[in-house]
């Protein structure tokens, strides 16, 4: 039999081989049936609801050992929404109303709110979908009494197979025994594909056909970082790969030597590495990669997987924490950052036709003064544990930077009146993500501190085109001309009146992006902890100085595609 090479997305790097473990979910046929006694169908509903939430609250706390609060938050979310009334009570009514029994109430109501959501247009919203379809399969099997797959129970080293991977299920693998997995569907940013990354195993995502070509047991070579899984491979094509696999290990390995080290290019240029986190426990992962800081600390998550807004001392002893754990290191805080692809019920905010550019962020803050205000104050209570830096998300006028800023210092005042302690070397700055902003970058360095570029939403907001769409993704482009054009306005705006300049969305990290960025002068590459001894390892191998010399080659080429050939030939 010839090998076959099926094609995904690398959503975690890494080779693994080992054999397959097909993850099939178990067939739950729901029929409908009429009920005599509506009280026991209710109270057989409510029972299949506890077990559920008792399995929830196992699978968080070991995803909170495991992987750390933001991913265990999943979970809390799942939690919710099996306490959700807008949920529940649909699906009493219907067994009370129509005399049906409870599996079939739940499979309607679910299915309604499944499908509003995989109809938006929204990655986020989508991901909600997935969340209600989780949960409400874990309820119908206990109704049913089918038991679903334990990934934990697996006791041999296995690649899994599956259509795709539940939170619950990424939650629970073990990865002394899980070598990696590959679904038919998923993308980079799906939960699995974060939860593999977090968890360090190879997985390639997306590739459409995984379940129908994979049979149970069959060796498989699955390479996270080219994107492939190679079925029944020869004994030859093994050898390549454990070598590939050899190779790449032995590469993390030179990459952890530079742990210490400072973030040198070849000709003597230091700049800052630093990494995104969402999560106090997060900074554990900054530290043991070297990062130099944190570029980027996301708060939402502070706010996401629960009932209510988190009180001031919530938040006082969560910007604390990690302060003091990053002992003097930079800290650049963006404040709340909802709305957009993500949502907070609680707030009960009206639907947009275009979430993404509607009321989010600090639209939402300025406008909320009572939600950013007790943030503010939490910030600056923990400012004398460290070195804080406060950034603002979305700006787009210079009005909204001024307001921004003068209620955070009224915010500072009030709390100097009170006799509490508050640092006075905090620099204030704001998220480049807008293209306007990029435009008036000089205006707005008069004012600020710092840049940091968002690059994620400045890409799509400068291509008109939702990243999250798989029809434009095309048009996602962060080597084109004019996105790097817009990179250097903000450098150079920055650099002309003595300030710093950072960068903290994806592409901080790409190794095709990185020697542009350094000729381009950035200061500060923010990314993901685990890419940062890798692209510390990249800017050793640089001579900036050198790069600035093609800088305006790069800058006047028609395409992307143009700019990427350059890169990969020339350095």
């Amino acid at each position: 039999m010839i090998a076959q090479s099926l094609k995904g997305i690398g959503a975690s790097a890494g080779i693994a081989i080992a054999k397959a473990y097909r993850l099939e979910e178990p067939k739950l046929n729901v029929e409908k049936s009429s009920i005599e006694n509506i009280e026991a169908e209710v109270q057989r509903f409510d029972a299949a609801v506890k077990q559920s939430a008792s399995e929830l609250e196992q699978i968080k706390e070991h995803a909170f050992k495991e992987l750390g609060e933001d991913k265990a938050a999943i979970f809390a979310a799942h939690l919710l929404v099996l306490s959700d009334p807008e949920l529940i009570n649909p699906i009493k009514d219907k067994i009370t109303t129509e005399k049906v029994n409870a599996e079939f109430a739940l499979q309607e109501v679910a299915n309604m709110f499944i499908g509003m959501f995989e109809s938006m247009d929204n990655e986020y919203m989508k991901e909600r979908a997935a969340d209600i379809r989780d949960v409400t399969k874990r309820v119908v099997s206990h109704l049913l009494g089918v038991t679903i797959p334990n990934p934990s129970m697996i006791l041999e080293e296995v690649i899994i197979i599956a259509e795709d991977l539940t939170p619950s299920d990424t939650a629970q693998l073990n990865r002394q025994y899980v070598k990696g997995f590959t679904t038919d569907i998923g993308g980079r940013t799906s939960h699995s594909a974060i939860m593999a990354r977090s968890l360090e195993i190879p997985a390639v995502v997306g590739t459409k056909t995984v379940t129908a070509d994979i049979e149970n047991g069959v060796l498989v070579i699955l390479d996270g970082l080219a994107g492939t899984v190679i079925v029944d491979p020869s004994a030859d094509m093994v050898k390549e790969y454990e070598e590939k696999k050899a190779a790449y290990e032995a590469q993390k390995a030179e990459w952890a030597k530079l742990v210490n080290e400072q973030t040198v290019s070849k000709d003597g240029q230091h700049v800052e590495l630093v990494a995104n986190i969402g999560t106090p426990e997060d900074v554990k992962g900054v530290l043991e990669n070297g990062g130099e800081g944190v570029g980027l600390y996301r708060t939402e998550f502070l706010y996401m997987g629960r009932t209510q807004l988190p009180t001031e001392e919530e938040q006082f002893d969560a910007y604390k924490t990690v302060l003091e754990r990053m002992d003097g290191k930079p800290v650049v805080v963006r404040t709340l950052d909802i709305g957009g692809d993500k949502e907070l019920p609680y707030l009960n905010l009206s639907k947009e036709m275009n979430p993404f550019l509607g009321f989010r962020a600090i639209r939402l803050c300025l406008e909320e003064q009572d939600i950013f205000r007790t943030q503010l104050r939490a910030l600056l209570r923990a400012s004398t544990f460290g070195n804080l830096k406060i950034m603002f998300p979305m700006i787009a006028t210079l009005g909204e930077f001024r307001q921004a800023k003068a209620i955070l210092l009224e915010e500072k005042a009030k709390l100097q009146a009170e006799g509490v302690a508050v640092s006075e070397t905090i620099e204030i700055g704001i998220m480049v993500e807008i293209p306007s902003t990029a435009v008036m970058a000089d205006q707005f360095a008069k004012e600020v501190d710092f840049f940091s570029i968002g690059t994620n939403d400045l890409i799509q907001y400068t291509m008109a085109a939702d990243r999250m769409n798989e029809r434009v993704s095309y048009l996602y482009q962060p080597y084109n001309p004019a996105i790097l054009r817009l990179v250097k306005m903000v450098i150079d705006a920055a650099h002309k009146e003595g300030k710093w300049a950072g960068m903290c969305g994806e592409m901080a990290g790409d190794e095709i992006a990185i020697p542009i960025l350094l000729g381009l002068g950035l200061d500060e590459f923010s990314m993901s902890a685990t890419s940062i001894l890798q692209a510390r390892s990249q800017i050793r191998q640089l001579a900036k100085e050198e790069i600035k010399g093609t800088i305006e080659q790069v800058l006047n080429m028609d395409t992307a595609e143009e700019v990427e050939q350059f890169v990969r030939e020339k350095f």
